[in-house]
């Protein structure tokens, strides 16, 4: 729990607000932060958006990223971080997708992830994947934390390419 705090002290610290688009975390991150005492002045929303239909209506994933891509892919996942980004009043969002269990074509534990920044009317991204271990269960728990631990060192990063965005 300290850790997911310490996220919220950074929110505040840096005047964020954040939305999550999740799929195979389906809530947690959000939920997660609802933990928190304070958490309503830094969490603006959260999209649990399972489906690619879903994706697409709420968030504005295009068929063809998803057709091309597949559903569970950094491409999804940073168009998911930029429609969360659009489709809220926060400044920093953080997106999920990925498998949590095992079957024929996807790995089980393979997270993909994007976190996107909104300054004035630029918008940067960044995305990663991550392998876990574990069940179902524990590879949802452990998507859902790495996705809002990461929000410090992430935020970095889209700062730098902003900057670089600006100096260009």
């Amino acid at each position: 729990m300290q850790e997911i705090e310490r996220v919220v002290d950074f929110l505040q610290r840096e005047e964020l607000t954040l939305t999550t688009a999740e799929s195979c975390t389906c809530g947690l991150m959000a939920s997660l932060m609802g933990d928190i005492p304070g958490c309503g002045q830094v969490l603006n929303s959260g999209f649990v958006v399972y489906s690619p239909k879903a994706k697409n209506r709420l968030l504005g994933v295009d068929f063809e990223t998803i057709e091309r891509f597949g559903l569970t892919s950094e491409e999804v996942a940073r168009e998911m971080a930029i429609g969360a980004l659009n489709a809220s009043v926060a400044t920093l969002a953080v997106s999920n997708t990925g498998v949590a269990d095992d079957d024929q074509e996807d790995e089980g534990g393979t997270q993909c992830y994007a976190y996107a920044l909104m300054r004035g009317e630029r918008q940067v991204v960044a995305s990663e994947t991550v392998q876990f271990d574990g069940d179902r269960v524990a590879i949802r728990k452990q998507a859902a934390r790495h996705g809002l631990t990461q929000l410090p060192v992430k935020y970095a990063e889209l700062l730098k390419k902003l900057e670089g965005l600006e100096g260009g």
